[in-house]
């Protein structure tokens, strides 16, 4: 089976084998994976830069743990004559030995949940609820929309999910007695079931994989979705029956699902010339969408007598695919886009299709662009693309088509990125390389910290970093997208080959 990423260039996940025409396997009942499971396994969540049992601090932000990285190469329980644990940072030091495993740092994160969406997800997005903005005490109730991309056309899903009672990890105290800590265990055992996670998912048929998908809020109409399939055409359908059906469900802990009926599509269009992943839906005017597609076309959508009107005519200046689009935060005529081609485009929906590109930086990455952010609060682009790079873009000065600063921590494409809703120069990326960085650009270096560090080596190749680097998360597979949580402050969800993965760092 393929996992595709943008731009359709396959990733391969497994040796390739065409499935029978049945229900997969890949679409069984997902699950909701609590902490204690995810830090049993092999994968390792990085944590901010510090050790366990070492910290480090930086101004400006309380006591940030800089840098994620933190993970303990595990093989047993230490003997005194055994080496002390060190820490993993991925691309620096020695690699791990045979006897060696990586274990999740728990220090490192507030809360840490995944919930499975049978076939992998290439996409999804948060869907706004009515619990109210700024929400930070657990437990935590999420709702999203996700697309699925399952062996075969038929075995494809659109779905709705909930995921409710997201308490946080535990945490012991130091110095326990062994009675004190029989204690903590009998009131952890009577606190497993009110603890216990669950996820309520409505799941309609999709013949054919969603490539990308991206909700907004329409009115009365509530909340609705566009979706990218791979069948070369997009898509926006009412999500109102599928949450309502999510309502309908009741039980304790676990996995509550309720299968529905094809979603019925309030809008259809199939004009472009093959299929694509960008999308993006305008904040400031209601119901206007974009699409771009694998041929270098951008598609225009008004909305138009409780429908949309799709401008038949592209808008064109891309070579190659178009990766990724994004409006303007401030300006309702104005969006970016990256392409294959290596480039960035600022255009203006004001002029006619031939003179709507207004701005290009032909070089913007050596290779693909496959994501961009427009940051909500100042005039900064950000770009990643193939070369592992993050690019950051002052907008006063795009005209001339160079960068302001250049970030550079993944070993792989950046396949993904967005700015924090809320902290200003705060941002996540996530990387082929199976990474997830999370960044603060208002942070210097340090060079007291680091003429401290010079006489250890661990603490020396942590200062190697890049000082803006705050976290350094692994442990997911063939990640895909990233969203922070708007409503929900440094809450983090990515989606790749094992689903939905939910969680917030010590550092943000």
């Amino acid at each position: 089976m393929m996992l595709r990423g943008r731009g359709h260039r396959p990733v391969s996940m497994a040796t390739a084998k065409r499935e029978p025409e049945v229900l997969p396997p890949e679409v069984l009942p997902p699950e909701v994976l609590p902490p204690e499971a995810a830090s049993c396994s092999l994968r390792a969540k990085m944590a901010p830069r510090k050790s366990a049992r070492r910290r480090s601090s930086r101004g400006g932000r309380g006591p940030v743990e800089p840098h994620g990285a933190p993970v303990e190469p595990h093989s047993a329980p230490q003997s005194p004559t055994e080496p002390p644990s060190r820490v993993y940072i991925p691309g620096v030091g020695p690699p791990l030995g045979p006897d060696e495993e990586l274990v999740m740092d728990e220090e490192a994160y507030v809360l840490y949940h995944r919930a499975g969406t049978g076939a992998p997800c290439l996409s999804f997005d948060v869907v706004r609820d009515e619990l109210g903005e700024g929400r930070e005490e657990l437990p935590l109730s999420l709702l999203l929309c996700a697309g699925t991309q399952a062996p075969t056309a038929q075995g494809n899903r659109l779905l709705v999910l909930k995921m409710q009672n997201l308490h946080g990890l535990r945490r012991r105290g130091g110095g326990s007695s062994s009675d004190e800590e029989e204690e903590e265990d009998e009131e952890e055992d009577d606190e497993d079931g009110e603890r216990q996670p669950q996820l309520l998912l409505a799941m309609a048929p999709h013949y054919g994989a969603i490539n990308r998908i991206r909700v907004t809020e329409l009115g009365s109409m509530g909340p609705v979705a566009a979706a990218w399939s791979e069948r070369g055409q997009v898509e926006v359908v009412a999500l109102g029956g599928a949450l309502e059906a999510l309502g309908g469900l009741e039980g304790g802990g676990g996995l509550l699902l309720k299968e529905q009926p094809p979603l019925a599509p309030l809008c259809t269009f199939t004009g472009h010339m093959g299929e694509g992943f960008a999308l993006d839906w305008s904040p400031t005017v209601s119901g206007q969408l974009l699409s771009g597609d694998c041929a270098g076309r951008i598609h225009l959508w008004r909305p138009r007598g409780g429908g949309w009107a799709v401008d038949q005519r592209p808008l064109l200046g891309h070579s190659a695919s178009v990766e990724d689009l994004q409006w303007s935060p401030n300006e309702a005529s104005v969006f970016c886009s990256c392409s294959a081609d290596a480039s960035l485009r600022i255009w203006d929906i004001r002029a006619p299709p031939p003179r709507a590109c207004r701005l290009v930086a032909p070089g913007a990455h050596d290779g693909d662009v496959n994501a961009l952010s427009w940051s909500r609060s100042d005039p900064f682009l950000l770009s990643g693309g193939d070369d592992g790079a993050l690019r950051l873009w002052d907008l006063r000065r795009f005209h001339t088509g160079s960068s302001v600063a250049t970030f550079k921590q993944h070993r792989g494409p950046i396949v993904a990125l967005q700015w924090h809703p809320m902290a200003s120069g705060v941002l996540a990326a996530a990387g082929a390389d199976d990474l997830v960085t999370q960044w603060d650009l208002g942070v210097e270096a340090d060079d007291e910290e680091a003429a401290m560090g010079q006489s250890d080596p661990q603490v020396e190749a942590l200062a190697a970093l890049p000082p803006q680097l705050l976290f350094l998360h692994q442990g997911e597979r063939e990640l895909k997208e990233l969203r922070w949580h708007p409503q929900c402050p440094g809450l983090l969800l990515t989606a790749g080959r094992d689903g939905v993965a939910v969680w917030r760092s010590a550092s943000v």
